[in-house]
């Protein structure tokens, strides 16, 4: 096909750094935070020069205003995957410095603009957010059809942050509608099990619950009873009009959470009964969310349990992590899920009739085995605030210290998820900075890094330096780090336009403000030879 660049377009400066000609057809979108609120003119500027590594095709400035810096018709270097940037758009969005790296109303407009005028101009009538990793990946789209795809699937990063992420079904939806396509949803319908027994029901909804909790933390069991009793098996009619399988009404607890996959607009406006402490009942209309899919709707809830707050503290404080059902759903009684008095007896009979605990997920597995420590960072161990057989204990000592987390024995963050450590990338401007076996001069040698860009995956300290980093190619085994500390780093900050620009400059080894590494392979030598130039 001839590829064309979109029209809305309004500052090209086209970046080197590309590997011409695509070797597969535009078929994915891949948006991006920028992690910045810089400009359009800005963000090309950040691939103009050869020593980058980088680039996207197009960039979406604070103002909303677009800019063309690789040409369609060419492979960015965006998203650590080369066979994703060799089919996707990769745009890169001005955002925020810190999570959930929010965007504002002028860029997410532009953004849902941008990916409309793509697929049109693409022949797309339709773009898809299925929500998953492995179900995009194994997707082959129709001829008409384009699919949104994110960078924290291909590298163990945040990009396109929360913000971002928890919109993308709501971006799909709109630029779907825009291109004169009636949205069609990817995921289960509470319409397909209107006419199954609840046994049938419970069956094929329990691996959705299971693999909630994988990711939540949250017992299956609990969030099934809950969705077993607010829905009545998915078929009441919240449910069955509005894949609400937990009567999450579309104001709660001030929507502060993060992590929604509620759109932000879709309602269902219902009469519902309510009980009063005194045990009477009184009947409101209220609106309540309206889904694209059972799984959103878990999803969401299981975000509003995490996220909820009541004043300064969790409404649900304990309930990540927690594996007892019964304490469980008291979490929830008394954070004031519901106001029927006897909802916690409710949901415990609901739990022991169909076994739901059959459907719990695991709390610990082979990689989880030992003790889990709960400290600021993994190398300060005089931070350590407990060491826990039971990884639930560990997940609520952290959540009863800010800035603390569960790590396992061999030093990996598991609660809370993503957010302990955040890979970066650096620059080594020399061949001779030399690997260690371990974060230390008292380590053995691996050889030299060479000259290149690497991404570090944890920090430590160590004897030789005060600052040591693994490479994200030895990170299996966590045998291969590099000094921080060659060089002094200097910062400046740089006003322009209203913008704050970090430049980070050191002797031998530059710290990447932008989150996008171009590669991750390392020079060795053997021991005992010499580097060259």
């Amino acid at each position: 096909m001839a590829y064309t660049n979109s029209p809305l377009a309004a500052y090209t400066n086209l970046s080197p750094n590309h590997s011409g000609l695509r070797t597969h057809s535009i078929d994915r979108i891949t948006p991006h935070c920028v992690v910045g609120q810089l400009s359009a003119e800005s963000i090309c500027g950040c691939f103009t020069s050869t020593s980058r590594q980088a680039s996207c095709n197009y960039g979406i400035g604070k103002d909303g205003r677009v800019s063309l810096c690789v040409e369609e018709k060419n492979r960015s270097w965006c998203t650590s995957s080369a066979a994703n940037d060799q089919r996707a758009i990769t745009i890169e969005c001005a955002s925020d410095l810190t999570h959930p790296y929010a965007m504002n109303s002028a860029v997410y407009t532009s953004l849902i603009e941008l990916c409309t005028d793509i697929c049109k101009r693409n022949g797309k009538t339709k773009l898809l957010w299925l929500g998953d990793k492995n179900k995009t990946l194994n997707y082959a789209p129709a001829s008409d059809e384009m699919v949104l795809t994110v960078h924290r699937w291909y590298a163990n990063k945040a990009c396109p942050g929360d913000w971002l992420y928890s919109r993308l079904s709501d971006l799909a939806a709109k630029v779907t509608a825009a291109l004169g396509t009636p949205a069609v949803s990817t995921g289960l319908q509470t319409t397909s099990l209107k006419d199954m027994e609840p046994a049938a029901v419970v069956a094929k909804v329990a691996p959705l619950f299971t693999a909630n909790q994988k990711q939540s933390g949250i017992l299956a069991s609990v969030s099934m009873a809950q969705f077993i009793l607010e829905s009545g098996y998915g078929k009441s009619e919240l449910a069955q009009n509005a894949n609400n399988c937990f009567g999450m009404k579309a104001s709660l607890s001030g929507n502060t959470w993060l992590g929604s996959a509620w759109d932000g607009h879709s309602v269902y406006s219902m009469k519902t009964g309510e009980q009063n402490t005194d045990g009477s009942y009184v009947t409101v209309t209220a609106d309540f969310r309206k889904y694209s899919s059972i799984e959103d709707s878990i999803n969401d809830h299981s975000a509003y349990l995490l996220g909820a707050m009541n004043g300064s503290q969790k409404r649900y404080e304990g309930l990540a992590g927690c594996t007892d059902y019964k304490k469980a759903v008291q979490i929830i009684k008394d954070g004031g899920y519901a106001t029927s008095l006897d909802y916690v007896q409710k949901l415990c009979r609901v739990i022991e009739q169909w076994n739901l605990t059959q459907y719990d997920a695991a709390t610990t597995d082979a990689s989880e085995a030992g003790l889990y420590r709960v400290r600021k960072n993994w190398s300060d161990a005089a931070s350590q605030k407990g060491a826990f057989r039971d990884l639930g204990n560990a997940k609520a000592c952290a959540d009863k210290n800010p800035g603390y987390f569960v790590f396992t024995e061999d030093g990996r963050a598991v609660y809370p998820i993503g957010t302990a450590f955040q890979p970066y990338t650096v620059r080594v401007s020399t061949n001779c900075l030399r690997i260690r076996k371990g974060p230390g001069t008292n380590y053995g040698s691996r050889g030299f890094t060479g000259k290149g860009v690497f991404t570090i995956v944890a920090e430590a300290t160590g004897k030789g330096e005060s600052k040591w980093g693994l490479l994200k190619s030895y990170a299996s085994k966590r045998d291969g780090w590099i000094s921080l500390d060659y060089g002094l780093l200097t910062e400046s900050i740089l006003k322009r336009e209203n913008e704050t620009v970090y430049d980070a400059l050191q002797t031998g080894l530059e710290i990447l403000a932008a989150g996008d590494e171009a590669f991750d392979d390392v020079f060795v030598l053997p021991d005992g030879t010499s580097p060259f130039q």
